[in-house]
């Protein structure tokens, strides 16, 4: 389902064209040359949602072999009748260069589109190509769209409010605020929270030193694949005893 919220977007309304609803269907069971089949008139008919969904699908290679030409066709009528979700995997086009040059403005731009309209994938997308570009003076929209997405349930963004105010990015360095925006991205499962907060909990900061649970915490990180979890495993492992180390390891599962 992952994919499927990423790409397809959220359910349509109840004045949704009969039909739509029976292609969610197909899709969420796999069966996407079903739903392409309802799609498809819908899509030539300029509904915007059906055009995301045929535009995503050749985005990906659901059902379709993958084009992205023709995704960048579909995603574009998408995007410029208005509808978030095909803003926003336009956006992606964009920043890949997939069936389109590679151009960062035009993906920010999409994104930025889409974020307007409260799309918490798009906000988060948005903030971390704005940070990553290094400009102070965007660093007031990095931590309100990272708030917004973060307020709906996307981890990275809890995360990287985490890193904000650990490195004090347009806000006051506040140990005790990285961790928790640290312990929040963890619990929604983002792999580099646990390893950050566990680098907290190996150096005490912003939490209790407690080396068992910066390390249970780093394992669970590497597991996950963490570029962050090697940094601090070692010095986890080294300030352990045998017995510790083995209760640090229950505890990753």
């Amino acid at each position: 389902m992952a994919l499927l919220d990423r790409v397809f977007g959220k359910k349509a309304p109840l004045s949704a064209p009969l039909g739509m609803d029976e292609a969610q269907a197909a899709a969420a069971r796999g069966d996407y040359e079903t739903a392409l089949a309802i799609w498809g008139p819908f899509a030539h008919a300029g509904d915007a949602r059906a055009q995301n969904n045929i535009g995503a699908c050749f985005a990906e290679g659901l059902g379709v072999p993958r084009d992205p030409a023709l995704a960048l066709r579909w995603l574009t009528l998408s995007a410029e009748a208005g509808y978030a979700a095909g803003q926003r995997n336009l956006a992606a086009l964009y920043f890949k260069g997939e069936g389109v040059e590679q151009n960062d403005d035009s993906a920010l731009r999409w994104y930025r589109a889409a974020s307007d309209q409260n799309d918490a994938p798009a906000q988060d997308m948005l903030a971390w190509m704005l940070l990553e570009r290094g400009d102070k003076a965007d660093l007031p929209d990095v931590m309100s769209l990272s708030e917004a997405a973060a307020e709906a349930g996307i981890a990275h963004s809890m995360t990287r409010l985490g890193m904000l105010h650990h490195e004090a990015l347009g806000v006051e360095r506040s140990p005790e605020k990285a961790a928790h925006w640290w312990r929040l991205g963890a619990e929604a499962g983002d792999a580099d929270a646990d390893a950050m907060l566990g680098a907290a909990y190996l150096l005490g900061q912003g939490v209790e030193r407690d080396g068992v649970k910066a390390l249970s915490l780093l394992l669970k990180a590497e597991r996950g694949a963490s570029q962050f979890a090697p940094r601090f495993i070692k010095a986890a492992h080294d300030s352990l005893t045998e017995d510790e180390i083995a209760r640090a390891k229950e505890l990753a599962g």
